[in-house]
């Protein structure tokens, strides 16, 4: 494993021995470590991994977008001379993806799309907003808010069952930068829908039947617009997916990828 740093962002690159390479796109409040415990459904791949602008060990610039993340993440691919990429992301990752493969359709193999959105509905926009406000208060705010995703974002049964899952969703959220964290609420806040509509390659939704982001009925509607298109809900599961059911989550990629 090695991390390089490219442009802004902190990537971590498995180095794989395979022609073959995956992109992994965490979501808002997370980081590369979102996927480490699906790394065995990947295989011998070559798996790259950036801490998004404004996320985890990446630098904070001084404004974010969709787009901005988009050419971002083609730039991370152009420096390490990765012509196509399978592409797995969460949550606004998965907007960020929308978008990558539609305006970069030559550079993606699939898509595999975990808590997935096209867009926030509306309501979501202004609390969004109003959580980047919140979070440019500091440290004592972003706890409240890691608090408050921990008690909103996870099902009842990891609530009951998973207790490290809910330290490790407060502790990624509690180590954001608290500026990025809010621009990147801003950013989420402002996603318009990618035109899926024409994608020819292969896409795998997976959602969790509690999840309130990328809920089962907009994951059902995200799948009508697909051409080829997998699509999967976990019992049990709330928003973080690979958290809460990383078993699940590493045999449907594996299965996927096969």
């Amino acid at each position: 494993m090695t991390t390089h740093q490219i442009d802004t962002l902190l990537v971590e690159d498995s180095g794989g021995a395979t022609g073959d390479a995956v992109l992994c796109i965490h979501g808002l409040g997370g980081s590369s470590n979102f996927w480490s415990p699906v790394m065995e459904a990947f295989g011998d791949r070559r798996v790259i991994r950036p801490d998004l602008a404004g996320a985890g060990r990446s630098a904070t610039p001084d404004g974010l977008s969709i787009a901005a993340h988009v050419a971002g993440l083609i730039g991370v691919l152009d420096v390490l001379g990765i012509d196509r990429v399978h592409v797995v992301a969460h949550s606004m990752g998965t907007i960020v993806a929308q978008h990558l493969a539609v305006e970069h359709p030559t550079r993606l193999r699939s898509l595999a799309l975990f808590g997935p959105l096209a867009a926030p509905p509306e309501p979501a926009r202004e609390a969004t907003r109003n959580r980047a406000r919140q979070a440019r208060q500091g440290a004592a705010a972003m706890q409240e808010i890691a608090d408050a995703i921990c008690k909103a974002a996870t099902s009842a049964e990891t609530k009951a069952d998973r207790p490290v899952v809910l330290a490790l969703v407060r502790e990624q959220i509690m180590r954001q930068p608290a500026e990025g964290y809010a621009l990147n609420c801003e950013a989420l806040a402002a996603a318009e829908p990618a035109r899926i509509e024409d994608l020819a390659i292969p896409v795998l939704l997976v959602t969790g039947d509690e999840d309130g982001v990328g809920t089962p009925a907009g994951t059902a509607v995200l799948a009508a617009r697909l051409k080829d298109v997998r699509s999967f809900v976990l019992q049990g599961c709330g928003h973080w997916t690979t958290y809460e059911k990383p078993f699940e989550c590493r045999r449907l990629l594996a299965d996927f990828y096969r």
